[in-house]
């Protein structure tokens, strides 16, 4: 039977009634299955022996079964049951939508350091879960680690590899299994505890990035099996600043191996050169922008009557225009700059340096009041209330600097043309808004063209896309955004085909992924998707 085929009814322990077959292995048969009591889908091992199954064996595995079940952690695939039917055990456990690692490895050879990192420190924080509740693995390797669509990483198969004698030696001398993960220890004849999974761990994310286990391949299970109780292997050559945390996992010596917890740190410890740039450039404060080279330069001094307006601008009491007292008044804009014009009087020496200067600055305070006389007398005809603010009031003086000159020496206050402004600006902006929140949800659009604008934001608008994902969606594929982002950060693009409704708010589709490093990959899945406050989101995915 193929896998994704359908199965004859059948039902287990007269509750978990089989679907379909979607995976097989040296230990047993997966199939999909639903518990017709709790009305879930859930996956049910079917666990094998070839040298079967007696009562004690049976009674073990239902043991170890319940104490893995204990364990309860988001990179872990939960334990639900342990039952016996036909004479050997099953177990049923949590139902996820994945590819175990082995399949991404056949498909894409390798995986790059960074990535690695990341999928081991999920593994790592799973395994130390688990060895804190006295659980060990015994069976780390890569078709026993799940990574689902958004780049979550689970463990499967807790517990069961001393249940079904996986790897072991028999009286005979043959192997069961492969040996290519195991510890030296193991290898050797030592039972395997907590230091073995640290080190099938590392022998996991070697392969991961080397594209084959430390020990390498052979077809000749002892011969492999020799080489591992050696202990010996080549260091990582494409692993960069993961490969010191490989070699420590890696530790032949099991008693100066890290544990799960400190393997956990080092790996999510392991900084990358191009994300640590990223990093920089981000928390880089901006340089501070240099002031315009034409505010050192004597402006005032050019007898054009528009240049000197927007030096006038801080005077703060333009009403006294023949009196003295506003002449102080132009004085803080011409002090400004000169803590900047101090050192360079280069072409005269320092004494005539000073001297002009003076005269400079008093020829600038003449045409200053010159201009402002002029631009008032120019527009003391006009009756525009627009053009009038009130005197000596300096919030008023800044605002019109945008709009011309003729607005900076005030005459007349008048304070209702401003409110009638500020209640023209606070009237207008409303219903601009009003109209974008009105048009922005769809009129009518089904729930698979939905699904296609959907990945139609993909892989360029990140934020816009998780927003289309239901709360119960991003719990099972995308926990955090960060998570989202990561998968498919992966993706050059992605496409749709085939979409088409199956059932109320239900979509069959063909989706194909298009990795940034090539090959493509297809898939077809079925959606269900919900309607909040006018829009459709994503609530499941099979």
């Amino acid at each position: 039977m193929t896998l994704g085929a359908p199965v004859e009814d059948r039902t287990i322990a007269g509750r978990y009634r089989l679907t379909e077959k979607i995976g097989t292995g040296g230990m047993g048969v997966v199939w999909r299955a639903e518990d017709t009591r709790l009305r879930r889908i859930v996956a049910v091992k079917e666990l094998m022996s070839r040298s079967g199954f007696d009562q004690e064996s049976v009674d073990r595995a239902v043991r170890e079964g319940r104490i893995a079940a204990r364990l309860q952690h988001p990179n872990v695939i939960a334990l639900y049951d342990v039952v016996e039917h036909d004479g050997h055990p099953w177990l049923v456990m949590e139902y996820l939508p994945s590819r175990s690692l082995a399949g991404v490895l056949a498909e894409r050879g390798t995986l790059p350091p960074d990535e690695v990192a990341r999928l081991g420190g999920q593994l790592a924080s799973g395994l130390s879960a688990a060895h804190a509740a006295g659980v060990v693995h015994r069976d780390v390797k890569p078709g026993n680690v799940l990574v689902t669509e958004f780049g979550t990483v689970k463990l499967t198969d807790f517990g069961t590899s001393r249940a079904a004698d996986e790897v072991t030696v028999t009286a005979s001398g043959m192997l069961v299994g492969t040996p290519a993960y195991l510890a030296p220890e193991v290898a050797r004849g030592d039972r395997g505890g907590f230091p073995a999974d640290v080190f099938a761990l590392g022998a996991t994310l070697y392969a991961a990035v080397e594209g084959e286990p430390p020990f390498g391949v052979d077809g000749n299970a002892i011969a492999l099996l020799h080489r591992v109780a050696d202990g010996r292997f080549a260091p990582p050559e494409h692993a960069g600043p993961l490969g010191p945390v490989l070699m420590r996992l890696l530790d032949p010596n099991p008693e100066t191996r890290p544990t799960m917890a400190e393997a956990e740190r080092m790996l999510n410890d392991v900084r990358f050169e191009h994300k640590a740039k990223a990093t920089a450039l981000l928390a880089a404060p901006l340089a501070p922008v240099e002031p315009a080279e034409q505010s050192e330069a004597p402006a005032p001094v050019v007898p054009a009557a528009p240049e000197p307006v927007p030096a006038a601008e801080p005077t703060p009491q333009p009403v006294s225009r023949p009196a003295p007292a506003p002449v102080p008044a132009p004085a803080p804009p011409l002090s400004q700059p000169s803590p900047r014009s101090q050192p360079s009087p280069v072409s005269r020496p320092p004494e005539e340096g000073r001297g002009d200067r003076k005269a400079l600055a008093a020829l600038g305070i003449a045409v200053l009041l010159v201009a402002a006389l002029v631009v008032y007398l120019l527009n003391r005809g006009d009756d525009d209330p627009s053009t009038g603010s009130g005197p000596g009031e300096t919030t008023t003086s800044a605002q019109p600097t945008t709009t011309g000159q003729q607005q900076q020496p005030p005459v007349e206050p008048t304070t209702e043309p401003q409110q009638q402004t500020t209640t023209t600006t606070t009237t207008t902006e409303p219903p601009q808004t009003t109209t974008q929140d009105t048009t922005q949800p769809p009129a009518e659009v089904g729930a698979a063209q939905a699904l296609t604008d959907y990945y139609a934001l993909l892989p360029n608008n990140l934020e816009a896309g998780y927003a289309r994902l239901s709360d119960r969606m991003k719990a099972a594929r995308a926990p955090s955004f960060a998570a989202y982002q990561e998968f498919w950060g992966r993706m050059s693009a992605v496409t749709v085909s085939n979409a088409s409704e199956t059932g109320p708010n239900t979509v069959s589709a063909t989706i194909t992924y298009t990795y940034r490093g090539g090959g493509t990959e297809s898939e077809t899945n079925v959606y269900t998707l919900v309607k909040a406050s006018g829009q459709w989101l994503i609530d499941t995915q099979n």
